[in-house]
């Protein structure tokens, strides 16, 4: 099932947006945990863990809910369906994983930020504030990101069983 035009360029522009926001965003995280894990600064330690945490919580997380859920309506509305081919369900799963993961991680992020917020941190604290997690999971998050932005760009061809099948309805419906 096809959404009007009108309805389906704005579900195409939202999960654009949504999406390249999300992107843009990760790198942004990635550069603070860069910060994060490398300055000898204390000030700049703690300055980049306080930033991530208020970055998760009011751009990550609200940016990746909005691309899986405009994702998903802009794919029901249009002929790459949500399970019909492989490249849309690879998305799919990338764009799942990454908000799980970012949804759970935010924990650490609030742990890590508490730390940072302490008005007088120990050796111990900021020893802790300068572990290559945080690089890690955005390095990888921004990785999923950008395979699952080349899967929108490029639309390898493959289609699933069920795409299979419903391409099939459709051709002998008409002879019906």
């Amino acid at each position: 099932m096809t959404s009007r035009p009108r309805l389906r360029k704005f579900a195409l522009a939202a999960h654009v947006i949504s999406s390249v926001g999300w992107l843009g965003t990760v790198i942004t995280v990635l550069a603070l945990a860069i910060a994060g894990a490398t300055s000898e600064d204390p000030q700049t330690v703690r300055a980049a863990y306080l930033a991530m945490e208020l970055t998760a919580w009011s751009v990550l997380v609200p940016l990746a809910l909005a691309s899986l859920t405009s994702g998903i309506v802009q794919s029901l509305g249009t002929k790459w369906g949500l399970l019909r081919h492989y490249w849309v369900l690879a998305k799919l799963v990338i764009t799942v994983l990454a908000t799980v993961v970012l949804l759970l991680y935010t924990r650490t992020l609030d742990h890590l930020a508490g730390v940072a917020a302490r008005a007088a941190p120990s050796s111990e604290d900021l020893a802790l504030l300068h572990t290559p997690s945080v690089v890690l999971h955005a390095g990888v998050a921004l990785l999923l990101l950008l395979v699952a932005t080349a899967l929108a760009i490029y639309k390898p061809p493959g289609m699933t069983r069920y795409g299979w099948r419903k391409q099939l309805d459709r051709r002998a419906a008409p002879q019906a």
